[in-house]
């Protein structure tokens, strides 16, 4: 009876050693185990820790199979979108400003969308389209604090310092999460994203999504083939803001002339690209 005791303690004691292995392993140090997409992968240590555009994104992030830089694109903008066809009282709580609505897309376009997202979300695409499958939020290897709040290139000890966190404003998201494509909106892509610089207001920085040709066959909307941009507009005055889903064209023509994003309107800063898709054409 006592030899039957003491093995199982020592049993026990065997399964609490795996157990705290096991969690320290996904604390995301070299030498652990990433959780990319729902099972856990290769170790950490095997992950490439380069950074070769030496802009703070590690490599291991990149979405390097065109595959996944499409399925990214499709999800990120018709997310964004969505948000803007969607009653108001339907906008998720946290999109309340233009860098909310990028982050809420950007991270929605990287999760498995299976049945349960579709219905917690509310979001059911037109036509079926693949997940992006190099890892999916929040199983990333860098969990849920995907967007980078510190200059400087990547290095591996950012990982545990808080170089990267879930909350990025537009200036952070702009300055350490994308890079600069062109001051020319022609050469924007779907999913890219175009800033201004307003310094006469209280948030300066302020975004909108370039969607390109709508992925919703919207019926009442008889210009849908025509190139769009969608954006929150972020509290004004005393009110909460809203959606806005606009054609290129308009926006181009737009009644105020610092909102057009033409090289010449010193306002505009350009288009932007996510670092995720660096070296993508």
């Amino acid at each position: 009876m006592k030899k039957t005791f003491i093995s199982l303690v020592i049993a026990l004691l065997i399964v609490g050693v795996t157990v705290s292995v096991r969690l320290a392993k996904s604390k995301g140090v070299p030498g652990a185990f990433a959780k990319i997409g729902e099972t856990w992968a290769q170790p950490v240590a095997e992950l490439d820790w380069r950074d070769v555009f030496a802009d703070g994104t590690p490599d291991f992030l990149r979405l390097d199979s065109p595959n996944d830089q499409e399925a990214f694109r499709r999800w990120f903008t018709l997310i964004a979108e969505f948000q803007a066809l969607r009653p108001q009282g339907e906008i998720p709580s946290e999109i309340n400003d233009c860098a909310a609505l990028i982050r809420y897309s950007y991270r929605n376009a990287l999760v498995h969308h299976d049945e349960v997202w579709a219905r917690e979300s509310r979001i059911v695409p037109p036509i079926a389209l693949a997940s992006v499958e190099k890892y999916r939020f929040p199983a990333t290897p860098l969990a849920g604090a995907l967007f980078r709040v510190r200059p400087g290139s990547f290095t591996p000890n950012d990982l545990k310092d808080g170089t990267f966190a879930e909350f990025a404003d537009a200036k952070t998201l702009r300055e350490f999460n994308m890079h600069l494509i062109s001051r020319d909106v022609h050469a924007a892509r779907p999913g890219d994203v175009l800033f201004f610089r307003q310094v006469e207001q209280d948030s300066p920085f302020h975004s909108m999504i370039f969607i390109g040709r709508s992925q919703w066959n919207v019926e009442s909307d008889a210009r849908t083939d025509d190139d769009l941009v969608v954006y929150h507009t972020g509290p004004i005055g005393a009110m909460p803001g809203e959606m806005r889903r606009i054609r290129m064209a308009d926006l181009l023509n737009f009644p105020s002339p610092r909102w057009r994003p033409f090289s010449g309107n010193s306002n505009f800063l350009g288009v932007y690209r996510w670092n995720i898709l660096r070296g993508a054409i």
